[in-house]
């Protein structure tokens, strides 16, 4: 009896260590908590728990010109051309490297063995299916529109052909030279998708993305998350070092920094300036700040009355103090906007002179333009944080009262931000508080995308058109010497300064937060954050 004994135990002490070691050779967090923490210490966490201010709007990148979306497509889709890792430097993409004698005519070669993630081949066809579909677009694909100069066939368009010269060659013939071609083809709406999944799903492509990026899609929840996973066929060998993305909607700042502090998001963006000191002083989070290349303005529908007359636009213009509203909401990580473009853009025009924060002045200007006690208006506010805006509704509540002391009353209005895009791009907003992250470090991604005539309809909420301004970006977009398209982007803000559609109110430095255990995450201008590389410590 006293040897059974003694062989039981030893079967359950061997039993136990065996449970034990099993246990800790399962010990992954994928089945874990949003944070991808691990249940036991001894593993490394692989999910990263990103929380934003709002939910995407669309994930075919074509699709819109939302900065949420592009957060989520800069990982599952890649572009010919990509940035540098915190610059809009032109570096290989999904072409190796490429050439042109004209600039009329540009050959890529590309990279080979490269899949989407249906499984599909990525070759020269895929490429020439993208734009084709993006050429003959619709009105769902205006950042092709605003960016290529129209559809195929209008008079303005930019391409002229997109042809395969074989399996990995691919040429793009132009009508007409563009500066800032190669630089557009970086762009995140850009991102080339699998022909077979565009033709499999349809317009349902935008719920289902496919493309060659180191992640893929799984799951979208709306208002909730969206979950991308690692892409084990990923060309980049060795990548990426994450296994899970989740993407999680939290409005409010606060609420999304609690989260942070909680351990329930790894890293976040919007952090209220305020809160920046309470960061840096916790020893498990960081801050980190994205390079700025903003804009945050408070734009006019120029095409209704008032707003259809330059001096009550010039007469808002001089009724916002912007040292104010930056000292208040922007912690110093701000400075106030004169053009409608940030002074890291080349071409810049550091000569122009502020509209002065003058309430006589503008009440003078009011009369001249016929209302000498003031009119009244709707004010819509942004209801999601963005960088250049991290508070709307108390930026506007500020306008809304010095607005007030020149006999203007606004109306403060909000809607989802679905739907707030969708109406102001359509020119239903008197006046509307919105900005711009730009896209390729061009001037003409912000003069000519956000206020040519060409792009009413896609970016130019404003609705506003001018002649004389069009005719000095288009000759700006087809001038090969940068020092003269620089002079002719001067031009262009001392029009759109005198015409002043908009109120210039601030380009921002962002920060974002994260765990200390978070390494290799690199904020990127643009907003769109590649996450290839990120790992935890």
């Amino acid at each position: 009896m006293r040897k059974t004994k003694k062989t039981l135990k030893l079967l359950l002490v061997s039993f136990l260590a065996l449970s034990l070691l099993l246990v800790g050779c399962s010990n992954n967090n994928e089945a874990g908590g949003d944070a991808g923490s691990p249940s036991e210490g001894d593993s490394k966490k692989d999910t990263l728990v990103f929380g934003r201010g709002g939910d995407s709007t669309s994930l075919d990148p074509i699709s819109t010109t939302e900065g949420e979306t592009f957060k989520v497509t800069k990982n599952i889709f890649e572009t010919l051309i990509e940035y540098g890792d915190q610059d809009t430097t032109l570096h290989p993409g999904l072409a190796e490297e490429w050439t042109t004698e004209d600039g009329l005519t540009y050959t890529f070669k590309l990279r080979q063995g490269v899949k989407f993630h249906d499984g599909t081949d990525f070759n020269s066809e895929a490429v020439v299916f993208n734009f084709e579909r993006w050429m003959n677009g619709n009105a769902d694909d205006f950042p092709y529109y605003s960016m290529f100069g129209g559809y195929k066939g209008e008079e303005g368009h930019v391409i002229k052909e997109v042809k395969a010269v074989d399996e990995h060659t691919v040429q793009f013939v132009l009508n007409r030279q563009q500066a800032p071609f190669l630089k557009n083809l970086a762009m995140s709406p850009f991102g080339i998708a699998s022909p077979a999944a565009i033709e499999k799903h349809g317009d349902k492509f935008r719920e289902n993305p496919v493309g060659t990026g180191p992640f893929k899609f799984v799951e979208w929840k709306p208002n909730d998350r969206i979950v991308i996973e690692k892409f084990e066929d990923y060309w980049m060998e060795g990548y990426p070092k994450l296994n899970k993305v989740i993407f999680r909607a939290i409005p409010e700042n606060s609420a999304r920094l609690n989260a942070l502090v909680n351990g329930e998001i790894d890293l976040m963006d919007g952090v209220n300036n305020s809160d920046e000191a309470t960061i840096t002083g916790n020893d498990n989070l960081q801050v980190f700040q994205r390079p700025s290349m903003n804009v945050g303005y408070l734009g006019f529908a120029t095409n209704r009355a008032p707003f259809d007359n330059k001096l009550v636009r010039q007469a808002l213009n001089h009724a916002i103090d912007k040292e104010a509203i930056i000292e208040s909401f922007y912690g110093g990580q701000a400075e106030p906007a004169k053009n409608a473009m940030p002074p890291s853009i080349e071409g810049y025009n550091d000569d122009i002179e502020a509209y002065p924060y003058d309430l006589e002045k503008a009440k003078e200007l009011l009369a001249e333009a016929g209302h000498p006690d003031g009119f009244k208006m709707d004010l819509w506010a942004m209801p999601v944080p963005r960088p250049y805006m991290p508070e709307g509704m108390k930026v506007a509540e500020v306008i809304q009262e010095s607005f007030r002391k020149i006999g203007v009353e606004a109306e403060i209005q909000s809607v989802d931000w679905a739907t707030y895009l969708d109406k102001a791009s359509k020119g239903e907003f008197d006046a509307f508080m919105l900005g711009w992250t730009g896209d390729n470090g061009d001037a003409d991604n912000f003069l000519y995308t956000l206020l040519d005539k060409d792009s009413i309809g896609s970016n130019n909420y404003s609705q506003f058109s001018n002649d004389e301004l069009h005719d000095v970006l288009i000759e700006a977009q087809t001038e090969p010497e940068q020092e003269k398209r620089n002079e002719l982007y001067k031009k262009a803000q001392e029009i759109i300064h005198d015409e002043a559609p908009w109120v210039p109110l601030v380009h921002s430095t962002p920060l974002l937060a994260g765990g200390k255990d978070l390494e290799n995450f690199l904020a990127h201008p643009t907003g769109s954050d590649t996450l290839t590389k990120v790992e935890f410590k």
